[in-house]
């Protein structure tokens, strides 16, 4: 027995099928890396989700690998894998793919590539970004604006590019709000081990910090217990955490990468994709870029960070994504 793809192959090869329709077919395939779990609560299942809604909305016939380590090696082995089987395009969610996409792509010259939250393009690679920096700076300034203890936290997991640069403006966003403040800001190694991560939040509450922002995957469920344990709030970031859980998180920092997956994979499907350029959305499209607040943020803030978003949107305010500072280190 063959399956489909066995069948079109033999019937083109056989003068019974035109080979256009074995292109036509080609060209539905999409195959994607996550370099995590796709049911993280987090940026990989984000990313997930915009895969499927491209099979939804586009008839993508997708296929994917994930519980990828973030190690280049591994990253390499798996973008070879998918690539081989000659989808239309490949995606690498994550900037951690940035440096295995570029080798990768050179060695498949005939199948795209994209990474999403990536810096890198190429002849036959492209990035998609969203621009989580500019929800951070808006989360950065409700941190800045609201601490009782004037000591605040960041939380993160890997250094990669989006990663830092989130960091970054968050950072931007307290000193803007309250040049006073103090920022505890930690990248713990991991962004699933919510044992670390529970560790790292109860030392930071510890030291003083009364709202967290929390840059994690499948490790921000121990954030949220130490968050509960000590009395103090939470911003998240990827999807409305707000919406989910109300009772720690006052704001979310949304910025759903699983936007560009979808993006790139509309692209594909409807011939406009160009290798060679990063395509960015900020929150100029809040349905992918926005700060969700809770009920709990007073009126005067809600107005402030509503007119620093505008400001950004406009270009009258630009956010650094450059920070250097002292570090919090692992308890």
């Amino acid at each position: 027995m063959l399956n489909r793809r066995q069948f079109t192959v033999a019937a083109v090869l056989a003068g019974l099928f035109p080979i256009w329709a074995l292109r036509a077919q080609t060209a539905k395939r999409i195959a994607a890396l996550f370099a995590g779990r796709i049911d993280d609560r987090g940026f990989m299942e984000a990313g997930y989700k915009g895969l499927a809604a491209a099979k939804d909305q586009f008839g993508a016939e997708i296929s994917w690998a994930d519980g990828v380590k973030p190690e280049r090696p591994l990253l390499e082995e798996v973008l070879r894998k998918l690539a081989a089987d000659k989808p239309a395009l490949v995606v690498a969610h994550g900037g951690q793919n940035n440096d295995a996409a570029r080798t990768v792509a050179g060695e498949f010259p005939d199948v795209s590539f994209v990474v999403t939250q990536g810096n890198v393009t190429g002849a036959n690679l492209a990035s998609y970004e969203v621009l989580q920096e500019e929800s951070a700076f808006l989360a950065g300034m409700l941190a800045g604006f609201t601490t009782r203890t004037g000591t605040v936290g960041h939380m993160s997991g890997i250094r990669v590019v989006p990663g830092l640069k989130g960091r970054a403006a968050f950072a931007n966003g307290v000193a803007f709000a309250a040049p006073n403040v103090k920022l505890l800001t930690n990248f713990s190694g991991n962004q699933d081990d919510s044992a670390l991560s529970k560790k790292v939040a109860l030392a930071m509450a510890d030291a003083g910090a009364d709202i967290i922002f929390t840059m994690l995957n499948a490790g921000r469920t121990g954030a949220i217990e130490a968050c509960r344990e000590r009395k103090i709030a939470q911003i998240g970031n990827v999807g409305d955490w707000v919406a989910t859980t109300p009772d720690v998180f006052v704001a979310s920092a949304i910025a759903d990468s699983g936007l560009a997956v979808l993006a790139a994979c509309e692209d594909m499907m409807q011939g406009k994709f160009q290798p060679g350029t990063i395509k960015k959305v900020g929150l100029s499209r809040p349905a992918a870029v926005r700060l969700s607040t809770g009920p709990g943020v007073p009126q005067a803030v809600r107005e402030r960070l509503d007119q620093a978003a505008a400001d950004i949107v406009s270009g009258k305010l630009a956010v650094s994504t450059q920070w250097e500072g002292p570090e919090f280190a692992n308890p």
